[in-house]
């Protein structure tokens, strides 16, 4: 019998989005037990993303046959080869009908959006693929969708991410990560950063340039461009981690977790995916309002023995959750048959 491949389909727009990380980080999970091919669906996908990564761009080839990788014989058929789409749907598109039908249909739903669910659950006539199985990132975007599916929060490196080995800054660091639009950022914030810099407190923020004509840097306040260092070693220049957004609420918020696995006490905003790995007190804080906020980092400022509790038991909380046998469990629902959903 022919192997199995499984198809990991993107955008692929940015080397720093997060549905194109949650995507390339799948692919590498699930290669651990089977053969993954990736594809770019969208025209404005990256051409440094697809260099680096062998990302191969839909294309139609001769007759309007899709080219789909060396795997298809001679019919232009894949085999019985499972599809997972990530942040990224097949609808109102042509390729999805002159290409095989997947043995199985996987949706990674890294979005809100209930129009998603309704252009990726019901299939057009013509198009016979089989029923969608939704796998969700927190149990949190579940809830809020009400929609049957599994959860497995979205994959990282945690041998990536790890703790700084380094003294402690002299003088505490706060700072935060993200895309650098200004959906990401909660202009409430904005006070926060000037009493903390201004009480000469350093405050760096990569993914912030959106903020220039709102906030002035200084001399304790660092606005940095998206992508301007590694994320991990961004983090690990930091003693506190701060997140809270604006318009965009986060389904996962995968660098809250990735900041819990570089052992970085967080304090974060309650409304997003990562409050449901986040332990208040124990493994990091929530909070709902400025003020809240406010009195959180100002005992962190004080307390490094708190910072590194807490810390310390952030990088086993997701030592815990990204543990090998929790990555063969997720890994095995993607390489196995398909299965009766959880319905919570």
């Amino acid at each position: 019998m022919k192997r199995q491949v499984i198809h990991v389909f993107n955008g692929f727009h940015s080397l720093y989005g997060g549905s194109e990380l949650e995507a390339l980080a799948l692919a590498d999970q699930l290669r651990a037990q089977g053969t993954v091919k990736l594809w770019a669906i969208s025209a404005r996908s990256s051409a440094r993303l697809r260099e680096q990564y062998g990302i191969e761009r839909m294309t139609l080839g001769h007759a309007g046959r899709l080219r789909f990788g060396s795997e298809a014989g001679s019919s232009g058929r894949a085999g019985a080869d499972t599809y997972v789409f990530v942040g990224a749907h097949w609808r109102n598109k042509l390729w999805p009908y002159v290409i095989p039908a997947p043995r199985r249909l996987i949706y990674v739903f890294n979005t809100f959006h209930p129009k998603i669910l309704s252009l990726t659950s019901q299939h057009p006539m013509l198009l016979r693929w089989p029923k969608t199985e939704y796998v969700f990132i927190s149990d949190f975007q579940k809830i809020l969708l009400d929609t049957p599916g599994v959860v497995h929060p979205s994959p990282i490196d945690v041998a990536c991410f790890t703790p700084a080995k380094k003294v402690a800054n002299a003088s505490p660091v706060i700072g935060r990560l993200s895309r650098d639009f200004l959906g990401k950022h909660d202009l409430e914030d904005l006070a926060l950063y000037r009493e903390w810099s201004g009480d000469g407190v350093q405050v760096r923020l990569q993914g912030a340039t959106c903020l220039a004509d709102r906030i002035a840097p200084g001399a304790h306040l660092e606005l940095m461009s998206e992508g301007a260092m590694p994320a991990a070693d961004f983090l690990r220049t930091l003693d506190i981690f701060y997140y809270r957004t604006g318009s965009m609420v986060e389904t996962f918020g995968r660098v809250v977790v990735e900041a819990m696995a570089c052992a970085l006490p967080v304090v974060c905003h309650r409304r997003g995916g990562y409050a449901d790995t986040i332990r208040h007190g124990e493994n990091g804080f929530l909070f709902d309002t400025t003020e809240e906020a406010r009195q959180i980092v100002r005992e962190l400022l004080l307390r490094p023995d708190l910072r590194a509790r807490i810390g310390a038991n952030a990088r086993r909380t997701v030592e815990a959750l990204y543990s090998c046998g929790e990555l063969a469990r997720r890994s095995q629902f993607y390489h196995g048959h398909a299965i009766a959903q959880e319905v919570a």
